[in-house]
């Protein structure tokens, strides 16, 4: 988690350099008109999340809002980034309502604890929030003794985020994790375990208006009726490494990025190749470092990449290829599709592995057959590629002298090959053999 952390942080330092810091105590926007600021976000929980939130509130508090609306539907995630998106939240300055939206939408798992975490919680009607029992960093099953410290520890925090919420509030937040329990936004108001259930956000600001908030500064009560809401995109950074958690687009990366490396070191000297095969494969890296992985499967791939390229050295005539089509389809359903693992949501597409590696085992195959054709092929350098070669004459040649001719931009000495006719100065000549520094000719045509 840190390795991904630390990345996250170098490709989005200067973007975050940029951004302006915040104030002190939440402030009145200075229209007439309460400012909302709505940020959404939609998928696994990860650091991009986290760096996507920073952002927001810090602009919220530069603008005064009088609330962020975190529009919220997650499976889940990690339970490292889930911490610091907790803590994020826990110490804003601008008060947060996590709002699980649209209809349909689900705040599971982590996304479960990031919705309580809000100094406001609130659903759309249909939706789903629960099921946080924690799981390991690679969504497989933790041991029991580390299981329970797991717990233990994130049913301190739901306590204390709950603990105004009522006993059975509490009760049911500690079920979604003991138990893994999974409650609807009907279910989830009735308990208290949410403020408010909300059509849509200017719904949920109509509701809020009045409702008093606690923050580290203090109580604070919300002034959001007619509030006017603001937008509050990711920026590219933050899409791109969201894009690159999909297990489809890592393995399409990996691919790329490794085929784009050995055209670099194949032909040295240029920079595009070598540019996209290393943004290709630090974009996978952070991918992989995010998704739940089986690590084997690389094993596999990079077995595959190598069988590639000893082909195309070795006469094996094919075989080798097609044994790291079999290792490259392999390695990806082993990386990525591990039933133990891997949930349905994360896994790769097979029909796309298989096409993927039948279209890089191809193109190592046609690498493989131009090399066959090149060792086949007649010599093309040295006097072994004269015989047959046509010139022209530069002085004239008669059957008991020499001359000189000029083939392939080269003057050469030449006499006349047995039975060919003189030869004038301009005459088209074609070469018979090569004997050292003295070329056999006869005249062409």
């Amino acid at each position: 988690m840190k390795i991904t952390r630390a990345l996250l942080t170098l490709i989005g330092l200067s973007f975050l350099l940029l951004q302006p810091t915040g104030a002190g105590t939440p402030a009145r926007a200075q229209s007439d008109a309460p400012l909302a600021l709505v940020l959404t976000f939609d998928g696994a929980i990860t650091p991009a999340l986290t760096m996507y939130l920073e952002r927001g509130i810090k602009s919220a508090e530069q603008q005064g809002a009088e609330v962020l609306v975190l529009q919220l539907n997650t499976p889940g995630g990690s339970i490292d980034t889930m911490t610091e998106i907790v803590q994020v939240i826990r110490t804003s300055q601008v008060p947060v309502a996590v709002y699980v939206a649209p209809r349909g939408a689900i705040a599971g798992s982590a996304g479960a604890v990031i919705t309580l975490a809000g100094q406001v919680a609130a659903m759309a009607p249909e939706t789903v929030i629960g099921a946080a029992s924690p799981v390991g960093s690679q969504g497989e099953d933790l041991g029991q003794t580390m299981k329970e410290k797991v717990s233990e520890i994130i049913l301190a925090g739901i306590r204390t985020m709950t603990e105004q919420r009522g006993p059975e509030a509490m009760q049911l937040a500690e079920d979604m994790v003991d138990n893994a329990k999974a409650v609807s936004a009907a279910e989830a108001l009735e308990a208290g375990l949410v403020d408010f259930i909300a059509t849509d956000v200017n719904d949920l600001l109509e509701q809020m208006d009045g409702f008093t908030v606690v923050l580290e500064s203090g109580e604070w009560t919300l002034d959001t009726a007619g509030a006017q809401t603001s937008d509050y995109p990711m920026s590219f950074i933050e899409q791109l490494l969201q894009v690159v958690i999909n297990p489809n687009i890592v393995f399409l990366l990996l691919t790329i990025g490794v085929q784009a490396i050995l055209i670099e070191l194949s032909s040295p000297g240029g920079w595009v190749a070598g540019f996209v095969g290393a943004v290709s494969l630090l974009l996978a890296a952070y991918g992989l470092g995010v998704l739940p992985v089986n690590w084997f499967g690389i094993l596999f791939m990079i077995a595959a990449f190598v069988l590639f390229i000893i082909d195309v050295k070795a006469p094996t005539h094919g075989a080798l290829t097609i044994a790291g089509v079999a290792s490259l389809i392999i390695g990806a359903l082993v990386l990525f599709n591990t039933p133990s693992i891997t949930p349905p949501s994360l896994q790769v597409s097979v029909p796309l592995v298989i096409l993927v590696s039948l279209a890089t085992g191809l193109v190592f195959a046609a690498i493989v057959g131009l090399g066959i054709r090149a060792q086949k092929a007649p010599a093309r350098m040295g006097q072994e590629s004269l015989p047959h070669q046509t010139g022209v004459a530069r002085t004239d040649i008669d059957l008991q002298g020499q001359g000189q001719v000029q083939v392939a931009s080269e003057l050469w000495t030449a006499e006349l090959a047995e039975g060919s006719g003189p030869v004038r100065v301009g005459d088209p000549i074609e070469v018979v053999s090569a004997e050292g520094l003295r070329l056999k000719i006869r005249k062409k045509g």
